[in-house]
């Protein structure tokens, strides 16, 4: 059940390589080849792994570990997750390329603070890159 964050993830990777017309080009296209980021939890069964071009290179410019709490990063994923959500359900108004598969992000389930600033951090890179507002 948890593996389905690892799905949403995914799928809105893959729609987002899909989908090129007016997206903006971040990062060197050479460092793509190892944008694949994964983390794994077995005692809690849950996986995330980002298949984004771009998104290694576009971290590294971004604030590091460490500069956001946790709680913060808990508080702006619920917010993006419902409002990501809010925008896969809405396919009239949304571009269904861009928003295919819900996210399953439990807001009762610690995910730890890797989980929650790789995903802030996904977020924001996909936001940038298709010139999209969740705020």
């Amino acid at each position: 059940m948890k593996k389905i964050i690892y799905l949403a993830i995914l799928t809105a990777t893959i729609i987002g390589c899909a989908t090129t017309s007016g997206t903006k080009d971040i990062g060197n296209t050479a460092d793509n080849a190892s944008d694949t980021i994964r983390i794994a939890n077995d005692s809690l069964e849950y996986e995330i792994i980002i298949i984004e071009p771009g998104f290694n290179t576009w971290l590294v410019t971004q604030r590091p570990r460490g500069f956001y709490g946790q709680f913060f990063l808990e508080n702006k994923n619920r917010f993006y997750v419902t409002e990501y959500n809010n925008r896969v359900n809405n396919i009239s108004q949304y571009d269904p390329n861009l928003y295919i598969q819900r996210i399953d992000y439990n807001s009762n389930t610690n995910y730890g603070y890797e989980v929650n600033y790789l995903l802030y951090n996904w977020f924001e890179f996909f936001q940038e890159r298709n010139n999209q507002k969740l705020r």
